[in-house]
């Protein structure tokens, strides 16, 4: 048997903008850009922007194909959520703000509670949570 739980995780997802990403997940929330790629003219490549923290199990990885572009279909209970175990710095929410995000309010009365959400540009919700979580 294999461990799971001690994977990398790539959360992979299509935008409209890689330059407006960035700027949200690199500016606004303080990610790292990981590794980058362009297309550079070649129509059957994408441009590719993966970010994370240094010394996350975790990273995002955004593409986006000019000549075959896939359009983000997000909804409301599309969240990547970080838990914060304590309050949210409201600096951090008014950077994502500043960065190309709007705060929004969740559908689900839990994440109004005991959280803020942002959404990014491409229309994806980030979670920034109060509380703490272990799946132990």
């Amino acid at each position: 048997m294999y461990d799971i739980g001690q994977r990398h995780l790539r959360i992979a997802r299509p935008t409209r903008d890689i330059e407006a990403a960035e700027r949200y997940w690199v500016g606004g929330l303080g990610l790292h850009v990981v590794y980058r790629a362009t297309a550079a003219g070649d129509p059957d490549a994408h441009d590719l922007l993966m970010v994370g923290a240094p010394d996350a199990d975790w990273h995002i990885e955004l593409t986006h194909q000019e000549h075959a572009p896939v359009a983000p279909r997000p909804t409301e209970e599309d969240l990547l959520v970080l838990y914060f175990d304590g309050p949210v710095p409201e600096d951090l929410v008014t950077r994502l703000e500043e960065h190309g995000g709007t705060r929004v309010k969740s559908p689900n009365p839990y994440w109004n509670e005991w959280g803020v959400t942002v959404q990014d540009p491409d229309g994806y919700r980030l979670v920034l949570c109060t509380r703490a979580w272990s799946n132990a």
